[in-house]
């Protein structure tokens, strides 16, 4: 625990600690900003000075729920006194209890349980190959579906692929975001399955057209494609509906998921329509579904139904992008979102934006150059919001 300092010269020298031990023995693969948090609660986060910021970020997407949800902090605490880890060799009631729930709200019929939307990713890809005995994918341009070999396969931007290339499926075939017709042409004989994000997140909070979605489902069931959802970011009432799916009306084949599945806790899962499943030995991992991060999912689960989250996502998240578009500023290109996962496109970098908006006590994500990305809490309140677009306004 860092304690409590309030002389600004210590304050200041214990920044320069915590950041200069980082530089020392972390790899220094991060672009962090420098602001060290110590809180968080709700839709607010703390720094060690006691200086507090509306966050936007949410850990990329994950603290839907809010920070420290009293629910999730109970679960995780309670599960603790009684049961940390046993492995998949043998079974635990908690993860029964979270699979059935997966199932019931995702629509799908089973579950596998991993750590992280990378991992959620590759066993995706390592079901569909499974299963279908081919090897290629169709992924979209400007995808993001994580840093690992395997899903850096699918992962457009050549700053994340070109170092580490060949990827695991030198065979990916990458077409235009909301073209169903490209979707059609780079089907191969050899294609497992076809994978995009319902909403683009990292490529810019990209928004398809209505129909787009229905069509590759169609395309996929012409074809015997696989068709996979990566849910990972707009999951678990981060578009104001559990998954962004329901927003289009179309159900994939296998769904990836991850960020906010357990409140804040670490966890990952794919969900697979009826008939789709792993065999005995053909994927593992030693921690999924463990039984601190089932405690914490099924927690967080709760949370969402007990406070309407959902709806809250949807109301308030129409709420900010129709503020955000009253703003009266010539270098805004466009806003676009769903629930509470908005894009604000600006004429250049928008680096400079992220830093004015910190210092005055909002925290923003820039993606894309030119995109700020704002994903906060479900929680936030609509005064906060006014802040929030009160702090762009004036940047």
């Amino acid at each position: 625990m860092i304690e409590n300092i309030t002389d600004p010269q210590d304050l200041q020298a214990k920044y320069d600690s915590v950041i200069e031990k980082d530089s020392k023995y972390v790899m220094q693969n991060y672009g962090r900003q420098p602001l060290v948090l110590s809180k968080g609660k709700g839709a607010v986060v703390q720094d060690i000075c006691g200086k507090e910021y509306i966050d936007c970020v949410a850990g990329i997407a994950v603290n839907n729920v809010g920070h420290c949800h009293p629910i999730v902090v109970r679960a995780i605490k309670a599960q603790a006194e009684e049961l940390l880890h046993v492995s998949n060799l043998y079974y635990t009631e908690i993860q029964a209890e979270l699979a059935e729930t997966l199932v019931s709200v995702t629509g799908m019929e089973r579950v596998f349980f991993c750590n992280s939307g990378s991992e959620a990713v590759e066993a995706a890809m390592k079901l569909a190959r499974v299963a279908s005995g081919k090897s290629a994918f169709v992924a979209a341009e400007h995808s993001f579906h994580g840093r690992t070999i395997g899903a850096l396969s699918v992962t457009h931007k050549s700053m994340y692929r070109d170092p580490f290339m060949p990827p695991v499926s030198s065979e990916t075939a990458f077409v235009p975001y909301s073209d169903a017709d490209a979707i059609r042409k780079a089907i191969s004989q050899n294609t497992a399955a076809v994978i995009l994000e319902p909403i683009q997140g990292e490529g810019g909070v990209k928004i398809p057209n209505p129909e787009y979605l229905k069509e590759v489902r169609e395309i996929c069931d012409e074809t015997g494609t696989f068709l996979i959802f990566d849910e990972v970011q707009t999951g678990f009432g981060r578009t104001g509906t559990w998954f962004c799916k329901e927003q289009f009306g179309v159900e994939p084949d296998i769904m990836s998921m991850a960020k906010a599945i357990g409140g804040g806790f670490p966890m990952g899962a794919i969900a697979a329509r009826e008939g789709l499943s792993f065999g005995r030995g053909q994927h593992a991992s030693t921690f999924g579904g463990g039984p601190l991060a089932c405690a914490a999912a099924l927690a967080s689960i709760e949370a969402i139904r007990e406070e309407g989250l959902l709806k809250r996502s949807k109301e308030n998240g129409a709420y900010f992008i129709g503020k955000l578009r009253n703003m009266d500023r010539e270098d805004v290109v466009e806003v676009r979102g769903k629930g509470l996962m908005i894009g604000v496109e600006i004429k250049y970098p928008c680096s400079k934006f992220v830093d004015f908006a910190r210092e005055r006590g909002v925290l923003v994500n820039c993606t894309s150059d030119s995109v700020l990305r704002l994903v906060p809490p479900l929680v936030i309140t609509k005064e906060q919001i006014d802040k929030v677009v009160d702090v762009l306004e004036q940047a």
